[in-house]
Formats: structure tokens, C-alpha cells, sequence
């Protein structure tokens, strides 16, 4: 299916699972929603920490259709699955959420790493979580996000196991994505990430890493997610981790664009 059928088979119900290998060659997008009084200092944190929070698109507040990034969309039902924390902790997770939706509220979308695994498999890479049919393993690190405003909070990851005379390759690629969080933000040791164990992820599942792999790892656009927990804004909205907006733009018109 292309991405418009994709977006309306999550409309209605028909797919809720995580979207890594669907619509191979579309950018995927993470999904914030904020109140608007909330949403300049949002902006102004993902603008500190662009390797985590690339934005893609800011809809007006009230506003759930995209205007760049998709066309006939409706952000409130696009989605797999959606996770609504208030204060901090974790509300519900839906397939909609226009029972939560109010006028106040400001949309982000957010680059996603899924963008560039068609990159990465078409140059002879491994992507375990799909060949394995899984969720990307995500890890909340002990690195520190440059805090503004409201938020602040801690630096996740998504994991992906590459031979080790194929890392400077992985980076070479992921790299001319910058929009979608671009090279890794650390290769090897999890500890020095303070990642304790790759088998027990923060988010998604646990993948195989076979001997002779080095753990790879990139900033994820779950961070918002772990900075919801920490900073307990009034009301966030955002995307299930690994359940992503699948967008009609091409992955390579991205990078074009970005050139």
C-alpha cells in the first residue's frame, strides 16, 4: 500500500502495529502535541537538541491536518497507535485520539531513523527488527538533553546491530539524513550510554546481536517521550514508540532538499 492507504487503514483500526518496513522509501515521522503555551519552549528544545528532535513540520494550533508532509491526513487518527501523558505519567494508549483533541493544541512532526533503513538494506546492511519482525529497541541513556524552558530530560536511543567492517558504512549513509537524526550518536560500549543491558530495551523489544556485531546507536524521536516523564507537561501527545505518521514525502527527495 502506498502511504495514503496505509493512513487509512490506521483510520480505521485495520493496522495498529509498528510502521519500520512499511511504505519502503517514504519518511516516517515521530508525532508531539503540546498545548500552545506550551509550544514555544517545545520548539526552542528541539531546536537545542536537533539530533534527537529534528523538526519536520509545525501545524498551527487547533490544526490536526498537515500541510507539508501529507496530503487528506488527519493526525488525531493517522497513526498506528498513540500514547497521552498528563503530567508526566502515561494516560492511554489509543489507535485515536480525538476523544483528547483540543483546539489548543500545537502539532509537531518529528524526523524519524525508520526514514533511512531502505538506505541502509539496500547497500547490503542488516536491519535486525525487521528481519526478526520486531519493534527497534529504544533505551533511555544517561545522556542529558540541553534543557529549555519546561523541558528537559534524558537523550533515548534506537539500536541497530552492523557488522563491524560495515559501521563506518552505516555511518556514511544514516548521515546524509540529517532530518531523520542523521549519524549515530555512539557506536559501541552501551555502558558508556548507561545502558546497562541491550536485552531489556525502555521501549520496543530486544533484538539479536550476532558476534562480530557492533551496537549501533542513533538519537531517537522517543526522547520527547522520556522528557514528558521527566518534565510532566499538563498534556503531551504523542505517536505509540516504533508506531510512526508515514508521510508522502520520498526519503531521497528529503535528502535532495537538505543538499
Amino acid at each position: 500500500m502506498d502511504p495514503q492507504e496505509l493512513r487509512l487503514a490506521m483510520r480505521r483500526g485495520e493496522l495498529a502495529g509498528p510502521t519500520s518496513g512499511l511504505a519502503p522509501g517514504y519518511t516516517q515521522a515521530n508525532l508531539v502535541m503540546l498545548p500552545e503555551a506550551l509550544a514555544s519552549d517545545f520548539q526552542m528544545f528541539c531546536e537545542a537538541n536537533a539530533k534527537a528532535c529534528p523538526v519536520l513540520e509545525v501545524l498551527p494550533p487547533g490544526v490536526p491536518y498537515p500541510a507539508i508532509m501529507a496530503k487528506n491526513a488527519d493526525l488525531r487518527t493517522d497513526l498506528p497507535r498513540y500514547r497521552v501523558y498528563r503530567h508526566g505519567q502515561l494516560e492511554a494508549e489509543a489507535t485515536d485520539i480525538t476523544h483528547w483533541w483540543r483546539e489548543d493544541l500545537v502539532a509537531f512532526l518529528i524526523g524519524c531513523s525508520f526514514t533511512f533503513e531502505r538506505a541502509l538494506i539496500a547497500e547490503g546492511l542488516p536491519v535486525r527488527h525487521i528481519t526478526e519482525n520486531r519493534n527497534v529497541p529504544m533505551y533511555i541513556t544517561s545522556r542529558q538533553c540541553v534543557p529549555r524552558g519546561l523541558f528537559h530530560g534524558p537523550l533515548v536511543v534506537s539500536m541497530r546491530p552492523i557488522p563491524k567492517e560495515q559501521v563506518q558504512k552505516a555511518v556514511e549513509i544514516t548521515a546524509r539524513y540529517p532530518a531523520v537524526h542523521g549519524a549515530p550518536v555512539h557506536i559501541g560500549d552501551p555502558y558508556e550510554l548507561g545502558i546497562a543491558n541491550l536485552a531489556k530495551p525502555d521501549f520496543g523489544e530486544a533484538v539479536t546481536v550476532n558476534l562480530g556485531e557492533t551496537p549501533v546507536f542513533w538519537a531517537c524521536g522517543v526522547t520527547p517521550q522520556a522528557v514528558a516523564m521527566a518534565a510532566k507537561p499538563e498534556l503531551m501527545i504523542t505517536h505509540a514508540p516504533g508506531h510512526m505518521f508515514i508521510t508522502d514525502i520520498k526519503d531521497e527527495d528529503l535528502v535532495s532538499v537538505l543538499r
